[in-house]
């Protein structure tokens, strides 16, 4: 399985593709866990900078789990909550991702998929993009951690019309709902992501971090301790800091080295 996620870099930007065309990129219960593997691995990389992820080819970003192999990996509940617990993994992988994600979305986008996406710090999407969660016809219940990850993006309106109506979205419907940051035409998909990619490369890699750890800590609503309310100024004592005051003063572009 060792070609079902592939891995390239150009610079301080990697992408990440999700490589199963013929089955429009879903996800074996083996490509979950590389895919977790590969996440985590760039997540402790402190040359990166921002991570896109994608399908392969043009139809699909991924139709999420590989049903193929239901009969086999999720016969009944006990091998179904392993398989949740693998899935849940890869979802918790890129939310604590310390790198900044994008979700490079063209066709379809559903199930698994479309967790992996609502995962993901933004999503961008072609025209083409189709977003569901049509789990209601497989006969069971998107499970607490998948469920979640979607309700964090769109809320709970929406994750129960996806799920109990087993509707598809088109791009422009799931930018309206919330879903998506942003849509665009097939042929500019690519130049935007990774346009977008360039200006989270060209800010602050310790703030960009920061940002994206606070926002995810106040998915808890335990109160913050003081100490955790201090650390939303620490920045303050980076050199990146005095960099970026410098050189907005200055009328300069600031060059940020992450410390």
């Amino acid at each position: 399985m060792s070609d079902s996620i592939v891995i390239s870099r150009d610079g301080q930007i990697a992408t990440v593709t999700i490589n199963n065309p013929p089955r429009r990129n879903a996800l074996t219960k083996a490509a979950w866990e590389l895919l977790t593997a590969t996440i985590q691995d760039l997540s402790s990389d402190d040359d990166l900078r921002c991570i896109v992820l994608r399908g392969a080819g043009s139809e699909a970003f991924a139709a999420g789990a590989d049903i193929s192999e239901f009969p086999k990996e999720r016969a009944n509940a006990a091998q179904a909550k392993i398989y949740g617990e693998i899935i849940s993994i890869t979802l918790g992988a890129i939310l604590d991702c310390r790198h900044a994600t994008i979700a490079m979305i063209m066709g379809v986008c559903t199930g698994g998929g479309m967790e992996i996406a609502c995962a993901c710090d933004l999503r961008i999407s072609a025209e083409s993009g189709k977003f569901g969660v049509p789990i209601n016809k497989l006969g069971h219940a998107l499970a607490y951690p998948e469920m979640k990850v979607v309700q964090s993006v769109v809320g709970r309106a929406l994750v129960l019309e996806l799920v109990l109506e087993g509707r598809i979205l088109d791009a422009r419907e799931a930018e309206r709902r919330g879903l998506v940051n942003r849509v665009v035409a097939d042929d500019e998909l690519e130049k935007e992501v990774y346009d977008t990619a360039k200006r989270i490369v060209a800010g602050a890699p310790l703030a960009a971090r920061s940002s994206k750890k606070f926002m995810r800590r106040l998915d808890d609503p335990t109160p913050l301790t003081s100490a955790e309310s201090d650390e939303g100024y620490a920045l303050c004592d980076s050199e990146d800091y005095q960099e970026g005051v410098q050189a907005f003063l200055a009328k300069k572009k600031p060059v940020f080295k992450g410390r």
